[in-house]
Protein backbone atom coordinates (compact mmCIF):
# COMPACT_ATOMS: atom_id res chain seq x y z
CA UNK A 1 0.00 0.00 0.00
CA UNK A 2 1.30 3.48 -0.81
CA UNK A 3 -0.09 6.86 0.20
CA UNK A 4 1.09 9.21 -2.55
CA UNK A 5 3.53 9.59 -5.43
CA UNK A 6 6.64 11.71 -5.79
CA UNK A 7 8.29 12.10 -9.21
CA UNK A 8 6.07 9.35 -10.53
CA UNK A 9 6.98 6.73 -7.94
CA UNK A 10 5.31 5.71 -4.66
CA UNK A 11 6.48 7.93 -1.82
CA UNK A 12 6.09 5.09 0.68
CA UNK A 13 5.75 1.34 0.23
CA UNK A 14 4.71 -0.60 3.29
CA UNK A 15 2.96 -3.93 2.80
CA UNK A 16 2.20 -5.24 -0.65
CA UNK A 17 5.04 -4.19 -2.94
CA UNK A 18 3.27 -5.68 -5.93
CA UNK A 19 0.14 -3.58 -5.32
CA UNK A 20 2.22 -0.44 -4.91
CA UNK A 21 4.13 -1.04 -8.16
CA UNK A 22 1.31 -2.52 -10.19
CA UNK A 23 0.93 0.82 -12.00
CA UNK A 24 3.90 -0.23 -14.17
CA UNK A 25 1.92 -3.12 -15.64
CA UNK A 26 -1.12 -0.85 -16.02
CA UNK A 27 0.90 1.68 -18.04
CA UNK A 28 2.19 -1.05 -20.33
CA UNK A 29 -1.33 -2.46 -20.73
CA UNK A 30 -2.68 0.97 -21.70
CA UNK A 31 0.10 1.43 -24.26
CA UNK A 32 -0.62 -1.97 -25.79
CA UNK A 33 -4.31 -1.17 -26.08
CA UNK A 34 -3.84 2.37 -27.41
CA UNK A 35 -4.91 3.30 -30.93
CA UNK A 36 -1.29 3.59 -32.08
CA UNK A 37 -0.56 -0.10 -31.49
CA UNK A 38 -3.64 -1.68 -33.08
CA UNK A 39 -2.39 -2.05 -36.65
CA UNK A 40 1.33 -2.46 -36.23
CA UNK A 41 3.29 -4.92 -38.32
CA UNK A 42 5.61 -7.46 -36.73
CA UNK A 43 8.53 -5.06 -37.16
CA UNK A 44 6.42 -2.29 -35.65
CA UNK A 45 5.59 -4.42 -32.62
CA UNK A 46 9.27 -5.20 -32.15
CA UNK A 47 10.14 -1.51 -32.23
CA UNK A 48 7.36 -0.62 -29.84
CA UNK A 49 8.37 -3.28 -27.33
CA UNK A 50 12.04 -2.28 -27.40
CA UNK A 51 11.63 1.50 -27.57
CA UNK A 52 8.41 2.14 -25.64
CA UNK A 53 7.15 -0.71 -23.48
CA UNK A 54 10.47 -1.79 -22.03
CA UNK A 55 11.49 1.80 -21.29
CA UNK A 56 8.46 2.42 -19.05
CA UNK A 57 9.84 0.68 -15.91
CA UNK A 58 13.46 1.82 -16.38
CA UNK A 59 13.39 4.55 -13.72
CA UNK A 60 11.51 2.37 -11.22
CA UNK A 61 13.93 -0.50 -11.81
CA UNK A 62 16.88 1.72 -10.90
CA UNK A 63 15.38 2.14 -7.41
CA UNK A 64 13.37 -0.96 -6.57
CA UNK A 65 13.81 -4.70 -7.03
CA UNK A 66 10.46 -5.52 -8.60
CA UNK A 67 8.55 -8.57 -7.30
CA UNK A 68 9.12 -11.60 -9.53
CA UNK A 69 5.36 -12.09 -9.97
CA UNK A 70 5.00 -8.54 -11.31
CA UNK A 71 7.88 -9.08 -13.74
CA UNK A 72 6.35 -12.35 -14.93
CA UNK A 73 2.98 -10.73 -15.59
CA UNK A 74 4.59 -7.80 -17.40
CA UNK A 75 6.61 -10.11 -19.63
CA UNK A 76 3.47 -12.11 -20.41
CA UNK A 77 1.78 -8.90 -21.59
CA UNK A 78 4.68 -8.13 -23.92
CA UNK A 79 4.80 -11.71 -25.14
CA UNK A 80 1.10 -11.63 -25.92
CA UNK A 81 1.49 -8.35 -27.77
CA UNK A 82 4.40 -9.72 -29.79
CA UNK A 83 2.36 -12.69 -30.97
CA UNK A 84 -0.48 -10.51 -32.23
CA UNK A 85 -2.49 -9.51 -29.17
CA UNK A 86 -5.92 -8.00 -29.88
CA UNK A 87 -8.16 -6.12 -27.50
CA UNK A 88 -11.06 -8.47 -28.14
CA UNK A 89 -8.88 -11.62 -28.32
CA UNK A 90 -6.32 -11.66 -25.53
CA UNK A 91 -5.61 -15.37 -25.84
CA UNK A 92 -3.59 -16.98 -28.59
CA UNK A 93 -0.69 -19.26 -29.31
CA UNK A 94 2.69 -18.11 -28.01
CA UNK A 95 5.10 -20.07 -30.14
CA UNK A 96 8.12 -19.16 -27.99
CA UNK A 97 8.46 -18.22 -24.33
CA UNK A 98 9.76 -14.82 -23.30
CA UNK A 99 12.98 -16.44 -22.09
CA UNK A 100 13.69 -17.50 -25.68
CA UNK A 101 12.61 -14.17 -27.16
CA UNK A 102 14.87 -12.26 -24.77
CA UNK A 103 17.95 -14.09 -26.04
CA UNK A 104 20.28 -12.21 -28.45
CA UNK A 105 19.33 -12.43 -32.11
CA UNK A 106 22.57 -14.27 -32.83
CA UNK A 107 21.38 -17.04 -30.50
CA UNK A 108 17.90 -17.33 -32.00
CA UNK A 109 16.03 -14.77 -29.93
CA UNK A 110 14.67 -11.31 -30.67
CA UNK A 111 16.95 -9.33 -28.37
CA UNK A 112 14.19 -8.23 -26.00
CA UNK A 113 15.19 -7.40 -22.44
CA UNK A 114 15.03 -9.97 -19.70
CA UNK A 115 13.35 -7.68 -17.17
CA UNK A 116 14.72 -9.42 -14.11
CA UNK A 117 18.31 -9.17 -15.40
CA UNK A 118 17.71 -5.58 -16.50
CA UNK A 119 16.35 -4.74 -13.05
CA UNK A 120 19.49 -6.09 -11.37
CA UNK A 121 21.68 -4.25 -13.87
CA UNK A 122 20.01 -0.92 -13.09
CA UNK A 123 20.36 -1.51 -9.35
CA UNK A 124 24.01 -2.45 -9.87
CA UNK A 125 24.61 0.99 -11.38
CA UNK A 126 23.39 2.56 -8.14
CA UNK A 127 25.55 0.16 -6.12
CA UNK A 128 28.57 1.05 -8.26
CA UNK A 129 28.01 4.74 -7.52
CA UNK A 130 27.96 3.98 -3.78
CA UNK A 131 31.24 2.10 -4.21
CA UNK A 132 33.12 4.59 -6.37
CA UNK A 133 31.62 7.97 -5.50
CA UNK A 134 31.87 7.82 -1.73
CA UNK A 135 31.86 11.60 -1.28
CA UNK A 136 28.42 12.15 -2.79
CA UNK A 137 25.55 13.09 -0.49
CA UNK A 138 23.56 9.90 -1.10
CA UNK A 139 26.66 7.74 -0.51
CA UNK A 140 27.34 9.46 2.80
CA UNK A 141 23.70 9.10 3.86
CA UNK A 142 23.60 5.37 3.08
CA UNK A 143 26.95 4.82 4.77
CA UNK A 144 25.85 6.60 7.94
CA UNK A 145 22.64 4.56 8.06
CA UNK A 146 23.62 1.10 6.86
CA UNK A 147 27.40 0.56 6.92
CA UNK A 148 29.08 3.23 9.11
CA UNK A 149 32.13 1.08 9.90
CA UNK A 150 32.67 -0.63 6.55
CA UNK A 151 31.88 -0.15 2.86
CA UNK A 152 29.10 -1.23 0.52
CA UNK A 153 30.82 -4.49 -0.43
CA UNK A 154 31.08 -5.49 3.24
CA UNK A 155 27.61 -4.26 4.22
CA UNK A 156 24.72 -6.33 5.54
CA UNK A 157 20.95 -6.06 5.67
CA UNK A 158 20.38 -4.29 8.96
CA UNK A 159 17.22 -4.17 11.04
CA UNK A 160 14.24 -2.57 9.30
CA UNK A 161 15.99 -1.40 6.09
CA UNK A 162 14.24 0.69 3.48
CA UNK A 163 12.94 -0.98 0.32
CA UNK A 164 15.42 1.00 -1.77
CA UNK A 165 18.41 -0.13 0.31
CA UNK A 166 17.25 -3.74 0.30
CA UNK A 167 16.92 -3.54 -3.48
CA UNK A 168 20.37 -1.99 -4.03
CA UNK A 169 21.95 -4.44 -1.59
CA UNK A 170 20.45 -7.38 -3.50
CA UNK A 171 22.64 -6.55 -6.52
CA UNK A 172 25.87 -6.78 -4.52
CA UNK A 173 26.65 -10.24 -5.89
CA UNK A 174 26.86 -8.75 -9.39
CA UNK A 175 29.27 -6.02 -8.29
CA UNK A 176 31.45 -8.53 -6.46
CA UNK A 177 31.40 -10.88 -9.43
CA UNK A 178 32.85 -8.21 -11.71
CA UNK A 179 35.42 -6.66 -9.37
CA UNK A 180 39.10 -7.39 -8.98
CA UNK A 181 41.61 -5.51 -6.87
CA UNK A 182 44.58 -3.84 -8.51
CA UNK A 183 47.51 -4.50 -6.21
CA UNK A 184 49.54 -1.47 -5.21
CA UNK A 185 50.99 -1.47 -1.73
CA UNK A 186 48.40 -4.05 -0.64
CA UNK A 187 47.79 -2.25 2.63
CA UNK A 188 44.03 -1.99 2.13
CA UNK A 189 43.36 -5.49 0.80
CA UNK A 190 42.60 -8.44 3.04
CA UNK A 191 44.21 -11.69 1.92
CA UNK A 192 41.02 -13.72 2.37
CA UNK A 193 37.69 -13.46 0.53
CA UNK A 194 38.87 -10.58 -1.67
CA UNK A 195 39.16 -10.80 -5.45
CA UNK A 196 42.83 -9.95 -5.99
CA UNK A 197 44.45 -13.01 -7.57
CA UNK A 198 45.60 -12.86 -11.18
CA UNK A 199 42.60 -14.90 -12.39
CA UNK A 200 40.08 -12.77 -10.47
CA UNK A 201 39.41 -15.38 -7.77
CA UNK A 202 39.69 -15.11 -3.99
CA UNK A 203 41.27 -17.15 -1.20
CA UNK A 204 39.35 -18.94 1.55
CA UNK A 205 40.77 -18.67 5.02
CA UNK A 206 41.85 -22.15 6.19
CA UNK A 207 42.12 -20.91 9.80
CA UNK A 208 38.99 -18.77 10.39
CA UNK A 209 39.40 -18.88 14.18
CA UNK A 210 42.93 -17.48 14.06
CA UNK A 211 42.56 -13.70 14.37
CA UNK A 212 46.12 -12.98 13.25
CA UNK A 213 45.74 -14.99 10.05
CA UNK A 214 42.20 -13.70 9.44
CA UNK A 215 43.37 -10.07 9.50
CA UNK A 216 46.32 -10.53 7.18
CA UNK A 217 46.67 -7.88 4.48
CA UNK A 218 48.27 -8.47 1.09
CA UNK A 219 51.08 -6.16 2.18
CA UNK A 220 51.87 -8.68 4.96
CA UNK A 221 52.76 -11.22 2.26
CA UNK A 222 55.50 -8.94 1.00
CA UNK A 223 59.02 -8.31 2.27
CA UNK A 224 59.76 -5.24 4.36
CA UNK A 225 60.73 -3.16 1.34
CA UNK A 226 57.39 -4.03 -0.27
CA UNK A 227 58.93 -4.90 -3.63
CA UNK A 228 59.06 -8.70 -3.41
CA UNK A 229 56.78 -11.46 -2.20
CA UNK A 230 57.63 -13.31 0.99
CA UNK A 231 57.83 -16.76 -0.60
CA UNK A 232 58.28 -18.71 2.64
CA UNK A 233 55.19 -17.14 4.24
CA UNK A 234 53.04 -17.58 1.13
CA UNK A 235 53.92 -21.26 0.73
CA UNK A 236 53.21 -21.80 4.43
CA UNK A 237 49.71 -20.31 4.09
CA UNK A 238 48.54 -21.72 0.74
CA UNK A 239 49.34 -24.57 -1.62
CA UNK A 240 51.85 -24.46 -4.42
CA UNK A 241 49.26 -23.87 -7.16
CA UNK A 242 47.78 -20.86 -5.36
CA UNK A 243 51.23 -19.57 -4.49
CA UNK A 244 52.09 -19.55 -8.18
CA UNK A 245 49.02 -17.40 -8.86
CA UNK A 246 50.18 -14.92 -6.24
Amino acid sequence: MCTENYLGIPFMIVRSKKSALNFIKDKIWRKINSWSSRSLSQAGRETMIKSVLQSIPTYIMSLFLLPSSLIDETEKLMNSFWWGHKRDRAKGIHWLSWDRLSMPKGEGGMGFKNLNAFNLAMLSKQAWRLTTNTDSLVSRLYKARYFPNSNYLSSYIVHNPSYVWRSIWSSKFMIKGGLKWSIGSGENILVWDQYWLVDGTSLTNPWPNNLVVSNLKVSDLMTLNGKEWNHNLIYALVGEETAQKI
